[in-house]
Order: structure tokens, then sequence, then C-alpha cells
């Protein structure tokens, strides 16, 4: 149990999928605010402050776009899609906006309860960014831009650093093709997705054990890259 709980609130318009939420989260030391709304959702945002918002895309008075938009205008709040909408595009907009993960229905609790723990370390790294990140083997040093696995210092490029370097700030959290080329490449490169990937192959050809089966670089199919945080 939390000795100090975190405090989720639940968008979703089926009584049901909140009446599951509130019950397993509960369970695990959670406190729980919920509506059905997207205007409520939002003034609930702003009146409760929470420290973890679970969306579902579709309500009835409006998009979960919509309320993604809304809570970025004035909060880094982490956003958690939960929706039976399983299109590359829908994610890819809604991880745009700023949600920091996005899951589809239906979804184990197990899977769930892990990307919520990952939301809320993302959450504590952009409130304070420690100087040194790790996660198992890998040791980023961002003081001294010293990478290395296993206590072994990795050579790395300009770009492959700078590529990390992103992923690391952003660990745990799915980040887009589109936004990865924009800030490593820029806007011009927006769309060079092959490009991306020979960099990204090469980072796991040196940070990973077995870069065809990576662990720590891990591929969200059609829509981006998630560098795992423990």
């Amino acid at each position: 149990m939390l000795t100090v709980p975190m405090h989720i609130l639940v968008v979703d318009d089926e009584p049901q999928i909140r009446r599951f939420l509130r019950t397993s989260l509960n369970a695990q030391g959670y406190r729980i605010s919920e509506t059905g709304s997207a205007v409520e959702a939002v003034a609930l945002a702003a009146k409760e402050r929470p420290d973890l918002v679970i969306l579902d895309l579709g309500l009835p008075d409006g998009e979960g776009f919509d309320v993604i938009e809304r809570l970025r205008l004035s909060s880094q709040v982490p956003i958690v899609v939960l929706s039976v909408r399983n299109d590359e595009q829908g994610k890819v907009r809604a991880l745009d906006l700023g949600a920091d993960d996005y899951i589809t229905k239906p979804f184990g609790m197990e899977e769930l309860m892990a990307r919520l723990r990952t939301a809320l370390r993302h959450r504590l790294q952009i409130q304070g960014e420690t100087p040194i990140f790790r996660s198992g083997a890998l040791s980023v040093d961002l003081v001294r831009r010293i990478v290395t696995v296993a206590d072994n210092e990795v050579k790395l490029s300009a770009k492959e650093y700078d590529l990390l370097r992103l992923l690391v700030a952003h660990s745990g959290r799915v980040l887009t093709h589109g936004f990865l080329l924009k800030e490593v490449w820029g806007p011009a490169h927006a769309e060079d997705v092959q490009y991306l990937r020979v960099y990204i192959r090469q980072l796991r050809e040196k940070l990973e054990a077995d870069p065809t089966r990576p662990q720590l670089i891990l591929t969200e199919t059609g829509v981006g890259y998630r560098l795992r945080a423990d």
C-alpha cells in the first residue's frame, strides 16, 4: 500500500469500467476521483490536481482528444489513454497532443498498473530530472554525457546521443516518430521514418544485449518508440 495515496482521476463513460478501475486501484492504495464527462474531467483536474488521469477517448459530451488539449494548456499531469479504438492514427494523435501512454480495451490489470507506474515516474522526472539515468545495465550520465552498459563505456555519435537523450528525458513514455524526428533532426525531417529506424537500430546494436530482441528501446508498432524505465 502507498504511504501517501496517489490521486488518480478516471474519465470513462462506462460505469462498469469506472467501477472496475475504482475497485482495483483502491486495492492498490490509490485515491480515485471519477467522471464520465469531458467537461467535468477538465473541471475536476483543475480543482483537484490529480497525480494522473486515465482517459477514455469516446465521451458523450466531447472527444478525449479535446480533454488532452485542455489539460496540456496548464498541466503536465500524466495522461494514460484507455480506449476501444485501436487505430494507429488515433494513437499518434493522442500521443502528439500530450498523452503519456495509450492502452487498448480490453486490457489486463497488470499491464495497466505497470503503465501507470511508468507514467507516474515520468511525472517525477520532468519535475526534477536526475543527473544520472539507469535502466537495467544502461547508465546515462546527463551532465558528463557518458553512456555505459554494464559499466563499460559506449561511444555514440552526436545524433545517436541526442536521440538517446530525448528518449531518456521521456523514459517510459511512447514518443511518436514525428516527435523524435522533429526534436532531433528538425521539421524538415518530420516524415523520414526510415531515417529514424536506422538510428534506432544503431542504438540497439550498441546498447542492447540482443539487438534483435530489444529490452531497452521498445517499439510501438506504427506509432513510435519507448525507452524502458526501471
